[in-house]
């Protein structure tokens, strides 16, 4: 018999805004008494319930359950900044180019199908179309260095046959009421997600659909028993033919690709709602998002009143946390950054609070490969985002209910064909040099 122990449980930070500002989620469904099913799901993020969906697609009389450790919505997928990115997104690189042309262009295919297949549940589930918004982003730049970083960006896209338009501070300023950029790069096939009402809107039409999505149900032991496998709960037990673990970098709490990922938890605050007066002052689109030419500078976003209220969020600040839980100074330090650059960006709204701040978990691995294999027998992995969780993770859930279902496609065979995550550098010396990577890429990219 194999077993497998959860020595962690994911441990978040701050509240989980993208949720609080939507209406109140009802009463959590929580199992009451032992389950039976054909595949068993850990985890209801963007992998988890995506796997769901696919393997409800390709299996339509399977009993499929799916069990999240907290609410859903209020983990990592409801934690993010809500950028669904079609483009090359490295977040190792200068300027986010791959560097790989036909590796690029087969990367944006798939990419572009997790939009597809995020479009096409939001349509069959009736979610709120202004949760998907096929608005496009901007990389923004506010130095002459950065500048140059969006053109190098921008000529490499036309390598592979992308477009971009570039926008002068003028432009920027219009499209954001800030006068802190020098220019911007605007790419048109990102979707701009409300994370936490897509991640609702997608269990809700789930458990139409007879999934069954349980919630407060962390698994803390795995056991293969003959042909199947038992998962332990708290206050039940679920047994499953075939197991997909869609837990992101919790992966390693069950004992694999130890030593090989990098955890780390990047910060954001939610401003109050703005005011008539403060929408006023602001100018500027209602709703935009900006991601900095320098992937360790600041990401910017504003939505409004059907995404939860007229508000800015702004994201920075990483930690390198081996451990997967980052501590309250952490949050605080980067909640005081966040203040001070909201201030910088957009002094005409002095005064306006940060109403929520909070950390969200996300796994990285060195040469940016994600894991989505057959682990054992019936276990299979829909894990490591590599920082791009939305569109990521969407493919590596669909990916693994192919691999769970007996299918292949170009989406399994793209994960399959990926290396192994690399090993680290024994600890301390990844934390150490891992924190002042971070520390001089955030201090470089500090007006980014």
């Amino acid at each position: 018999m194999t077993s497998h122990v959860a020595r962690r449980l994911p441990v978040h930070r701050g509240p989980a805004a993208w949720s609080l500002i939507l209406p109140d989620p009802g009463a959590p469904v929580v199992p009451d008494a032992d389950q039976g099913g054909d595949f068993a799901i850990i985890g209801a993020g963007f992998a988890g319930l995506s796997a769901a969906r696919h393997l409800h697609r390709l299996n339509p009389q399977a009993r499929i359950l799916v069990l999240e450790a907290g609410r859903i919505a209020e983990g990592a997928s409801g934690r993010n900044s809500g950028f669904m990115i079609d483009l090359p997104h490295d977040l190792a690189s200068d300027d986010y180019a791959g560097g790989n042309l036909d590796a690029d262009r087969e990367l944006i295919a798939l990419n572009r199908s997790a939009i597809a297949f995020a479009q096409e549940a939001a349509a069959e589930y009736d979610i709120r179309p202004d949760y998907l918004d096929p608005a496009g982003k901007v990389n923004g730049a506010a130095s002459e260095k950065a500048d140059r970083l969006n053109a190098s960006y921008a000529a490499y896209l036309t390598r592979i046959g992308e477009p971009s338009e570039r926008l002068d501070a003028q432009a920027m300023r219009e499209l954001t009421g800030s006068a802190h950029y020098l220019s911007g790069l605007y790419t048109r096939g990102t979707l701009m997600l409300q994370p936490a009402g897509y991640i609702r809107g997608l269990a809700a039409g789930l458990r139409r659909t007879g999934v069954q999505v349980f919630e407060h149900s962390p698994v803390t032991r795995l056991e293969r028993q003959g042909d199947g496998w038992t998962l332990t709960l708290p206050r039940a037990r679920v047994r499953a033919g075939r197991v997909i673990l869609a837990n992101n970098g919790h992966l390693e709490s069950f004992g694999f690709a130890r030593n090989r990922l990098m955890h780390v938890f990047l910060f954001a605050s939610m401003s109050a709602e703005l005011g008539p007066a403060e929408q006023k002052a602001l100018g500027g689109a209602p709703r935009w998002g900006v991601t900095p030419s320098d992937p360790m500078g600041t990401t910017l976003r504003r939505i409004d009143t059907p995404q939860g209220g007229n508000r800015i969020i702004t994201r920075t600040c990483a930690a390198f946390e081996p451990g997967m839980e980052t501590g309250e100074a952490a949050l605080r330090r980067a909640t005081r950054i966040q203040k001070r650059k909201f201030a910088e960006w957009f002094p005409q709204l002095r005064g306006v609070a940060q109403q929520y701040s909070w950390a969200g978990h996300l796994c990285l691995s060195r040469n940016d490969v994600s894991v989505m294999r057959e682990l054992e027998p019936g276990l299979y992995a829909a894990c490591v985002c590599n920082g791009l969780g939305t569109t990521r993770s969407t493919l590596t859930g669909i990916a693994a209910a192919e691999l769970a279902s007996g299918r292949d496609s170009a989406i399994t065979r793209h994960f399959l064909a990926e290396d192994p995550p690399a090993r680290l550098p024994p600890p301390p010396l990844s934390t150490i040099g891992a924190t002042a990577v971070l520390r001089w890429r955030e201090y470089r990219a500090r007006d980014e």
